[in-house]
């Protein structure tokens, strides 16, 4: 709608590209989170009680044997401890940067029940993948005789890679397709770009790979390249790792603006961008979310120079798909974040975006209200994190699914024989990276005993 009141002062410049200096953008999109030292690394180790039945290791979607590759550290056997993680989570060293150990191993710590501070679980790991990647020697896996047997993996993210691995490991073959140029789903377009520095999440899918087996199709898209049909008639088996690619609306009226986009478009192209200098920001951003996407946005436009990133999110901060370190983490970069807030309208002057008006909301039992109360952010870019959805029903019709995912059993059959699904696009999941990671795990090996049966 056009602007009701005076002009919101937002700056004239609008989006920008090249808003910093080099060395801003170079202190700004460095290593979030520097790993540890081998003195600092090994200090920690020794803080590890060496649990029996550890609550961490039950913590992890993946079941890493955290007392263990802890251990390996304080030996100096960093190769074993890498060992230790890998074979239960082959994306080990992108979960030690991405994953929410304050939420999983680290929440569960014996230390941290004891003494409110845990063991860095999630900086020791990085720091034992990185030592292996850094020098990885001998190949920590071979693969098994070929079975003879040929499976489809659709989805090159963390579940699909996940499962083709495992497979190829287990000595079938692999066709990987996956609709993009480049594999690594929300990897490698979908996370912030100062947690995945110096290109790691690629060299780790080229080690990936490495093992052999893996037949990659990029470029190749579900529903518009092939069916689902074709794969089963074409394959032994085939698993589905579509992760969520749909974008939700805002539910108000979204005229063609300038600024206005998709969070999960503006953190590819910063992810795809040879330079951060390349993407343009306003002065005024406003992301409408309250999970980690929307985190990731808000603190990225803020380290390309915007002036003011604000969240806005529809419920309190407990319902906040971020962990609450994640919330501090954005609010330490400068970015305001507001609850209990709703948008009513993208307000314009002179065909530009100049800022949104929020409805003030509140919790009516389970279901959401609005107070009636409003008030209006300026804003030269809004960036839309309300979540994503899975399209399964448009380029597979035939699933099963519930809630707009697909629908499994606990080891990620489908409704449809010889189909397998996980990651995101699954039902019940949680949206994590690990998770996806064990999902893709799990299924491989179902495929496999019924391959073998």
């Amino acid at each position: 709608m056009d602007m009701p009141t005076a002009p919101l002062g937002v700056d004239a410049a609008g989006l920008l590209a090249g808003r910093l200096s080099a060395d801003d953008y170079q202190r700004n999109f460095a290593d979030a989170h520097p790993p540890l030292t081998r003195a600092q690394a090994v200090i920690e180790a020794e803080r590890c009680y060496y649990c029996y039945d550890a609550p961490c290791t039950a913590a992890c979607p993946t079941g890493i044997d955290v007392p263990t590759f802890i251990q390996r550290i304080v030996q100096d056997n960093l190769r074993g401890a890498a060992q230790t993680i890998l074979e239960a989570n082959v994306l080990g060293g992108l979960c030690a940067r991405v994953c929410p150990t304050e939420m999983l191993c680290e929440q569960a710590c014996v230390r941290s029940v004891h003494e409110g501070k845990p063991v860095e679980i999630g900086l020791l790991q990085r720091h034992a993948t990185d030592a292996y990647f850094a020098n990885p020697g001998a190949p920590l896996f071979t693969r098994a005789a070929p079975t003879g047997r040929r499976v489809a993996v659709v989805g090159a993210g963390p579940a699909g890679l996940s499962a083709a691995h495992r497979l190829a490991v287990l000595g079938h073959a692999v066709v990987l397709y996956d609709a993009r140029p480049r594999l690594g789903g929300l990897n490698e377009y979908g996370l912030a770009t100062y947690k995945t520095t110096g290109g790691f999440a690629r060299k780790e899918i080229e080690w990936l790979l490495s093992i052999g087996g893996i037949e990659v199709r990029a470029g190749q898209a579900l529903g518009r390249n092939f069916t689902l049909q074709a794969l089963v008639e074409s394959h032994d088996a085939v698993f589905l790792g579509l992760g969520l690619s749909g974008v939700n609306a805002l539910g108000i009226a979204e005229p063609a603006l300038e600024g206005v986009r998709d969070a999960v478009d503006f953190i590819a192209e910063l992810r795809q961008a040879a330079h951060p200098a390349e993407v343009a920001v306003g002065r005024q951003v406003v992301v409408i979310g309250g999970g980690m996407t929307a985190v990731d946005a808000a603190v990225q436009a803020r380290k390309l120079g915007a002036r003011e990133v604000h969240i806005v999110y529809r419920r309190g901060p407990a319902d906040m798909g971020a962990s609450a370190y994640e919330q501090h983490w954005a609010q330490g970069n400068g970015v305001h974040i507001h609850h209990w807030a709703t948008p009513r309208d993208l307000l314009t002057e002179d065909g530009r975006l100049r800022g949104v008006c929020f409805t003030r909301t509140r919790a009516e039992g389970e279901r959401l209200g609005e107070t009636g109360e409003t008030f209006v952010l300026p804003a030269d870019m809004v960036l839309k994190a309300i979540g994503q959805r899975c399209e399964a029903e448009c380029a597979a019709p035939a699933l099963e699914l519930r809630a707009g995912r697909i629908l499994t059993d606990a080891e990620g059959r489908t409704s449809l024989a010889r189909v397998w699904a996980g990651g995101d696009c699954r039902h019940g999941g949680r949206d994590l990276t690990v998770e996806a990671v064990e999902h893709g795990k799990q299924a491989a090996l179902s495929i496999d005993r019924a391959l073998s049966a």
